[in-house]
């Protein structure tokens, strides 16, 4: 660890779990989005609209103390771009919901429960990552693990499109469930931009 001859603002730690803590009520909230009927599904989105603006309230926190702080436990850049990813992976899970009940989607194609349970591992990896960024240890095993899984997702996402193009759905049905599966894979693509953000400040701090 690099020695430093100031004192560090740490409240940053705690915006951050908070967070990530955040995230994964956002991907229990897509978990019983699987299981729920037509009915349910609106109010499951108004839960998850509601977590998703408490995302937003955390990444403005952050961003608050980040422009009021002289001293910051690391790079600036740094800082807004870890808020910026995991704000992303709360909006892009927030829009998914909100799409399957807008587009009014009776059944989701199967492997979207894949997906979604890609996204739950992760959102658990990240909330367990986020307080160790305090002592930077036990770390590297989080980005390795979230890089394998959103490979993982890559491939569950190419299944899906290919499940979608056989001509079992009509063209209209095709557009929604891609739309669907689309926001869900930008979602694990911004998991794996926290763990390469992480992995960054890692590096810079060892």
């Amino acid at each position: 660890m690099r020695f430093r001859l100031t004192p560090r603002e740490t409240s940053f730690y705690d915006m951050f779990a908070a967070s990530a803590d955040n995230i994964v009520t956002g991907s229990k909230l897509l978990m019983e989005l699987l299981g729920a009927d037509a009915s349910a599904r609106a109010e499951i989105a108004e839960r998850m609209r509601a977590a998703e603006h408490a995302g937003d309230d955390a990444t403005h926190a952050i961003f608050h103390q980040l422009n009021s702080s002289f001293i910051t436990p690391f790079d600036r850049e740094d800082i807004y771009s870890l808020a910026s990813s995991l704000d992303d992976i709360m909006d892009f899970m927030e829009e998914a919901v909100d799409l399957v009940v807008l587009y009014n989607v009776e059944e989701l194609p199967r492997g979207v429960e894949q997906q979604i349970e890609v996204l739950a591992r992760a959102a658990e990896l990240t909330a367990e990552a986020m307080p160790n960024l305090r002592t930077m240890t036990n770390l590297t095993e989080y980005w390795i693990e979230v890089n394998r899984l959103e490979n993982q997702a890559d491939q569950i996402h190419r299944k899906l499109l290919a499940q979608l193009f056989n001509g079992k759905y009509d063209a209209i049905e095709v557009l929604k469930l891609k739309q669907i599966v689309d926001v869900l894979e930008e979602a694990a693509d911004a998991f794996e931009h926290v763990a390469n953000t992480v992995e960054t400040i890692a590096v810079k701090e060892s």
